[in-house]
């Protein structure tokens, strides 16, 4: 009898430790991993410090989807014969691989914290590997007391190997696992997104957003001589925005964003995401596999070597209806090439959401991409239609419909004349 009531106040004490533990998982100046951190950008700006002792927040996200799309091109029969052309892989209806993250965020000092981000599991990579991680500083009594109070009431710095803050569109993509941010099953066609080792330095005050940040413009690092992939070049970043809540009904956010670089060796704005697309295998060749390629439906303007890029995104939520655009102007070119190209992409989505804490929405996206290529000018346009329901904040399902076609792609190409369209499913934990 004792043994049991002894068992029963230690697993009593063991809930309640459990419980005290999980209201105290919020961090200063951070963005919830959950449904709170819907339409949250940068990561907020707080005087309020609640530090007491290092704490480590353990989290993480788990996603998976069910495919059932179709894909064809007009590629004729000919040129498939005579191996001119790589026929398309056959696909099915079927679950793709379930993809895992895991993040740890550790409260380091008043003001100061760490974030650090594993994919456990990704369409590329089935091992583990590291994102990447950062340290945000927010305050500076760690080194002084009062040491420039004033001045860090309003500005942020963050130093790492991490996702660089070019534009406000990467705030609401799918990074690998963590997809409760985004309305939609896939990201944007032209999927800007990076992280490269850097510092960024922000200012906020009053709804204004200013920062600029310095990398040194390369995926993966090294130190050797003499690689292409590996050596020189550096990136500059910098954005310039306001961000509102102008009455009880209504918010309003406009940014203005650039990245650009001098000469670099091999740069990856638009093919850093080393998770890979949700939409497996589409316009893909029969040698395709899973792990490569791995951005099925996505687009790279080819800019390897300079590239400029500008990102201008408007945010316009009122009550439950939000309005979010991405106007993206890019130039750039690869080492063979003497000039510029240029790349252009919209986008624009609309989410209506509904429900006592709008777990329920609805949405709609266009986004067009028109490119300079070698051989000519390119298009390419995605409509994705979509309805999601919130289980708990933690729990999220989404059905999608996504409908994509390809232009100005030559015969000898198999996008020639391409398309793919059907629905997604996914399901996402997030925590």
């Amino acid at each position: 009898m004792r043994t049991t009531i002894k068992r029963t106040l230690i697993f009593s004490l063991m809930l309640m430790g459990i419980s005290l533990y999980a209201q105290k998982r919020d961090l200063d100046n951070y963005r919830a991993p959950d449904k709170r951190g819907i339409n949250v950008f940068e990561a907020p700006k707080d005087t309020v410090f609640t530090f007491e002792n290092v704490r480590v927040r353990i989290g993480g996200s788990s996603t998976l989807q069910f495919q059932a799309l179709d894909h064809e091109n007009g590629v004729s029969q000919d040129l498939i014969d005579d191996g001119t052309v790589m026929p398309l892989k056959e696909i099915g209806y079927n679950f793709n691989l379930a993809t895992a993250n895991l993040d740890l965020d550790v409260a380091l000092a008043k003001g100061v914290r760490m974030h650090l981000r594993t994919y456990l599991s990704s369409r590329h990579h089935p091992e583990p590997y590291v994102k990447g991680g950062y340290f945000q500083i927010d305050n500076l009594d760690f080194i002084s007391e009062g040491l420039l109070t004033n001045v860090m009431k309003y500005t942020t710095v963050k130093v790492g190997h991490m996702e660089n803050n070019y534009g406000d569109a990467h705030f609401r993509r799918t990074d690998n696992a963590q997809a409760i941010y985004n309305p939609f099953v896939g990201n944007l066609i032209m999927d800007s997104f990076t992280t490269e080792v850097g510092a960024e330095l922000y200012y906020q005050r009053n709804g204004f957003l200013g920062m600029v940040g310095f990398t040194n413009g390369k995926l993966n690092q090294s130190v050797a001589e003499g690689s292409n992939e590996k050596t020189g070049g550096a990136s500059f970043i910098a954005k310039l925005g306001y961000d509102n809540q102008l009455t009880e009904d209504l918010r309003v956010r406009l940014t203005g964003s650039i990245y650009t670089t001098g000469y670099v060796p091999n740069n990856y704005l638009y093919t850093a995401d080393r998770a890979g697309s949700r939409y497996y295998f589409v316009m893909e060749d029969v040698d395709a596999t899973a792990k490569s390629p791995f951005r099925s439906g996505r687009f790279d303007p080819g800019f390897r070597n300079r590239i400029t890029a500008v990102m201008f995104n408007p945010f316009v939520k009122y009550n439950g209806l939000e309005f979010f655009g991405t106007v993206e102007l890019a130039k750039g070119r690869a080492s063979a090439e003497t000039d510029n190209r240029s790349t252009t992409q919209l986008a624009g989505e609309v989410i209506y959401r509904f429900g006592q804490t709008e777990n329920f929405f609805l949405g709609g996206r266009y986004n067009t991409v028109s490119s300079e290529q070698s051989f000519g000018d390119v298009d390419i346009n995605r409509f994705q239609f979509s309805a999601g329901y919130f289980l708990t904040k933690n729990i999220l399902t989404k059905l999608e419909y996504v409908s994509q076609t390809y232009d100005g792609y030559p015969v000898d190409n198999i996008l020639y004349d391409g398309k793919f369209n059907g629905l997604m499913v996914e399901a996402i934990i997030s925590f």
